[in-house]
């Protein structure tokens, strides 16, 4: 009997763990190693599909569809965990996709609303906190963000309403902060402010994956992942735009700059005018770290590993960003994250890499900091975030590069020559 159904049903496991299409790919083809040595089979990975071909066998392909990331992020480590236990050999495939499998989908997060709703409105507390608005924007921020969370979350549950999420999420969000502000008697708002409440919309783990997919040559993938990611991110610009038209939102568009330049930022004005210090900006990483594991359900110690990841990527770009620019510290950061991401996920820990590298991404600019960007409507810095991104892909890829050649291979067949 053919393992074709069992293969497809681990991709589909994979995927909805949030496993790229290449590292589904590339585990598929391990399990297959260890497990079924004798039997040949073709993969083919979409985003929300897996196809499984028998090289040799009467059978016709096999195709599983799924739901994309629709696990929780403690869910997501529990299968990552599993992966490095199959490959190891310590459990059977069988097994995997019986009992540890059955376990993984009973570990559903609780209250996932409620967890959704004070995520975010950490999340945006501390990206304010961390991009210097002023204090009272911070509580504005906050405080949106939690109404958008259960907004996005009663919306998405409206299926004609689900595509247009983020934009209606933007358009409501913009004209709340701008009462908000109006009613604090403040007739500007930094941009930042404006886009923090519905930073978490951001699709930044589908960008990440996307960037991993195409720099493997993935390129239907790696190509659909973006276009539709950068849609959403249209979507939000155009309700951003929207809102601020309709309420006549007057934005500081000097508030538009990227993570590195922020030491130069100069804190002035009353107590709730002023902009926080730079010291608490770490508690701005800490918050913003702990509000995508709250909202995506993670727990204590992939917390932990979080804050730990976004310290490591802040500190890099805040220490190499004066030297050497915005775009060479993004793109030395992501090289950096990538490797320790990878190493960690091989390790016994097991951590996915997308646990310890998708929530920097925050920091790594495309995300919120592109929708800034191009909101702002200046083209110094949408220049500036298109140069960042290519440096981050760049970076990505050279991480790759890096941690995931097969050096030993290399070494031993150019000994060989000799």
């Amino acid at each position: 009997m053919t393992r074709s159904p069992q293969f497809a049903q681990l991709g589909a496991l994979l995927l909805e763990a949030g496993f790229s299409a290449t590292d589904t790919r590339d585990a598929l083809e391990a399990v297959r190693g260890r497990v079924s040595p004798d039997e040949e089979f073709s993969f083919a990975v979409l985003p929300e599909a897996v196809f499984v071909s028998p090289a040799v066998a009467a059978d016709g392909a096999i195709l599983r569809m799924t739901t994309a990331s629709s696990l929780s992020t403690r869910q997501s480590a529990m299968v990552s965990r599993m992966l490095h236990r199959l490959r190891d050999g310590r459990i059977t495939l069988e097994r995997a996709l019986d009992a540890e499998q059955t376990r993984i989908r009973d570990a559903r997060m609780r209250m996932p609303v409620l967890r959704w709703v004070c995520g975010n409105a950490l999340l945006a507390a501390g990206l304010a906190v961390l991009f210097r608005c002023p204090w009272w924007s911070v509580l504005v921020a906050a405080v949106v963000a939690a109404l958008m969370g259960a907004v996005a979350v009663l919306l998405q549950r409206i299926r004609p309403a689900a595509a247009i999420v983020p934009f209606l999420v933007a358009l409501l969000s913009t004209v709340l902060v701008s009462e908000g502000a109006a009613l604090l008697g403040y007739a500007t708002v930094p941009l930042f402010a404006v886009c923090a409440p519905i930073a978490i919309l951001v699709p930044g783990a589908m960008i990440t994956n996307a960037l991993l997919e195409l720099t493997a040559a993935d390129v239907v993938t790696g190509a659909a992942r973006l276009v539709y990611g950068i849609v959403q991110l249209g979507f939000m610009v155009a309700g951003i735009a929207a809102g601020s038209a309709w309420i006549g939102l007057t934005v500081d568009e000097d508030s538009a700059f990227l993570l590195a330049d922020i030491s130069g930022v100069i804190s002035a004005g009353p107590a709730w005018a002023s902009a926080p210090s730079i010291v608490f900006s770490w508690l701005g990483v800490a918050a913003l770290a702990v509000g995508i594991s709250l909202a995506f359900g993670a727990g204590y110690r992939l917390t932990a590993v979080s804050i730990a990841a976004m310290g490591l990527a802040y500190a890099l770009l805040i220490a190499i960003g004066p030297f050497a620019g915005s775009a060479v510290a993004t793109g030395a950061a992501a090289a950096v994250l990538f490797v320790i991401a990878r190493l960690v996920e091989r390790s016994s820990l097991a951590i996915p890499a997308s646990i310890t590298f998708e929530p920097a991404f925050l920091l790594l600019v495309p995300g919120t900091v592109g929708l800034v960007a191009i909101a702002s409507l200046d083209m110094q810095p949408v220049g500036a975030a298109l140069a960042v991104f290519a440096s981050l892909c760049i970076g990505t890829k050279l991480g790759s590069i890096v941690v995931d050649t097969h050096w030993w291979r290399l070494l031993r067949w150019s000994r060989a020559q000799v």
